[in-house]
């Protein structure tokens, strides 16, 4: 399942528990959402990007395992995008439970 919409919001919560690289970001939020939730890398890498590019995360480069990989991590501004983005989630849910309450 890949809903539209959520993956900037799931980058950025991941991201909250620290820097991490992309792949790891992928896994995490799939093995959070109990297999749920799959990105490819051909929708995550652009979120990054684009997330890089409005200054909501930064990157750096670490070796690892003696591999090369770019961490990507929080900026104050993603900080606060986050807090919006979240709120803005919980507005969402809210209004589709009411209606689907309505529905019974």
């Amino acid at each position: 399942m890949n809903v539209k919409g959520t993956l900037s919001l799931l980058i950025l919560q991941v991201l909250a528990s620290g820097p991490n690289h992309g792949y790891r970001i992928a896994q995490d939020i799939k093995a959070r959402s109990e297999g749920e939730l799959d990105f490819a890398e051909g929708t995550l890498y652009p979120a990054l990007h684009a997330h890089e590019n409005h200054g909501l995360i930064e990157s750096y480069q670490r070796t690892e395992n003696g591999r090369l990989r770019r961490y990507y991590r929080l900026t104050e501004d993603g900080q606060r995008a986050l807090s919006r983005e979240r709120a803005e989630w919980r507005r969402l849910v809210t209004a589709v439970d009411v209606i689907l309450g309505e529905v019974s």
